[in-house]
């Protein structure tokens, strides 16, 4: 008998955990204070609400009505789209051996806190810190291959007694960890400087880059394209009421994100660091901004326990994707086949994990293994993805027969009207552009063009 959530609640933290990785931490709060604070925002939550939410029903909905995995929720319904069903599944073998390495960065920076290697206010001693292990293959190898090991050890219990029970202790701690870090972050001399700079509105910086932006980070973050949500979707049970559910998911993972901010900015600008984004805002300016306040050390303790959940919330997701296509699709053992993938997805990502120190050389235009990783699952792989399931939902499924399985549970959806409309027309076309944009990044970084 097929797995299933044991409560409604337990999938919302799994599927919310799915959607919360590294990118609400160290993307979304320097992408809103360089681009206009505040009217980011704004326009953060309108694409959140045109675009993020429809899609997300769209894909719970998916994957109730077939009970299925994500390959075979479109081949049960129209055998010629089951191709993107295995997009989904390369797509989360590809984003996870890549994210494995970045996941055993955390557990080294975890390490390294607890035992007090990071207490330094200088970022050129935190920037050889991790060149030091960049140069280092076998520490590197090393934890990324603890980290494949947990993420391995959580899938292989299956939905109820793996993942669920996992995110209901990783969520609710990340949650009370983020808060804890905020109030300190706060509490600072100078912390408003880093509240204006997420928040106050700057209008004048608004205009089509922007608007990409937020676009882009309202797609990325609830991470759609790759399988995920269908995947997790078809262990649904037919009486939970998917309209509550697909609106819950997209504002947790927004509130953790600007959470994220507030427990991040403030402190930077409140101890003079200049905010930054990516890798160099998690491992190099935070652990200084930390061993800047008193107590620094615990917070940076908690700050990568924080991390490391967020991580671990997003890669049982990912394995899932592949493990449940051989359960369902091919008969074979959940445990077997985690274990198997994990090992596959570990040796993949041994020259992303590389490319980085070691093997660092270009392999394809301007990117190395971890680059062309990233880019091949980020923008091709996951855009393409999320704009096949929306022409799928609206025009191969149709939104009737999706409706159908939304009121299944008994609920009216009061909105059908206007959810058809952005899932066939708007979805779609606002999908595209990110498509056509991030088609031509990853050409321009094969053919080495700025």
């Amino acid at each position: 008998m097929r797995d299933k959530w044991t409560s409604n609640v337990g999938f919302i933290l799994a599927a919310s955990g799915s959607a919360i990785g590294l990118g609400n931490l160290w993307k979304f709060p320097y992408n809103t204070g360089m681009n206009g604070g505040g009217a980011f925002v704004l326009l953060y939550l309108l694409f959140l609400i045109l675009i993020g939410m429809p899609l997300m029903l769209a894909a719970i909905t998916l994957g109730r009505r077939t009970q299925l995995s994500v390959f075979g929720a479109y081949k049960s319904i129209n055998k010629k789209w089951s191709f993107v069903g295995g997009l989904g599944v390369i797509c989360g073998f590809i984003i996870l051996s890549f994210y494995s390495t970045v996941g055993g960065w955390v557990i080294y920076y975890l390490k390294s806190s607890l035992f007090g290697q990071l207490n330094s206010t200088n970022p050129d001693f935190l920037d050889s810190v991790l060149a030091n292990l960049f140069n280092s293959p076998s520490e590197l190898l090393f934890y990324q291959f603890l980290f494949m090991a947990i993420t391995v050890g959580i899938v292989l219990k299956g939905i109820s007694g793996g993942i669920e029970k996992a995110s209901k202790i990783m969520m609710p701690s990340l949650f009370i960890m983020i808060i804890i870090i905020v109030i300190r972050s706060l509490s600072l001399k100078g912390s408003m400087a880093g509240v204006e700079f997420l928040f106050v509105p700057d209008f004048s910086k608004i205009n089509m880059n922007v608007a990409m932006d937020a676009l882009g980070q309202v797609f990325f973050s609830i991470s759609i394209g790759m399988g995920t949500i269908v995947t997790y979707g078809s262990y649904l049970d037919k009486k939970d009421n998917l309209i509550t559910t697909s609106s819950i998911i997209p504002i947790l993972d927004t509130l953790i994100a600007i959470l994220a901010g507030i427990a991040i900015l403030p402190a930077v600008f409140a101890l003079g660091f200049e905010p930054t984004g990516g890798p160099g805002l998690m491992f190099v300016i935070l652990p200084a901004v930390f061993a800047s306040m008193p107590m620094g050390n615990l917070f940076l303790v908690l700050f990568f326990i924080l991390v490391l959940f967020a991580a671990i919330t997003s890669s049982i997701s990912m394995l899932e994707v592949a493990v449940s296509y051989f359960v369902d699709e091919k008969n074979k053992g959940r445990v077997s086949s985690a274990i198997i993938i994990g090992i596959i997805i570990f040796l993949i990502g041994i020259p992303a994990s590389l490319s980085l120190g070691a093997w660092d050389f270009k392999v394809l235009g301007s990117l190395n293994f971890f680059d062309l990783y990233d880019k091949l699952a980020s923008n091709i792989l996951l855009t393409t993805g999320a704009f096949l399931l929306s022409i799928f939902v609206g025009w191969v499924l149709t939104t009737k027969e999706a409706i159908k399985e939304i009121e299944s549970s008994g609920v009216k959806f009061r909105l059908a009207g206007i959810w058809s409309i952005l899932i066939k027309y708007v979805v779609p076309v606002a999908v595209g552009i990110i498509l056509i944009s991030s088609y031509w990044d990853f050409i321009k970084s094969i053919l080495n063009i700025n």
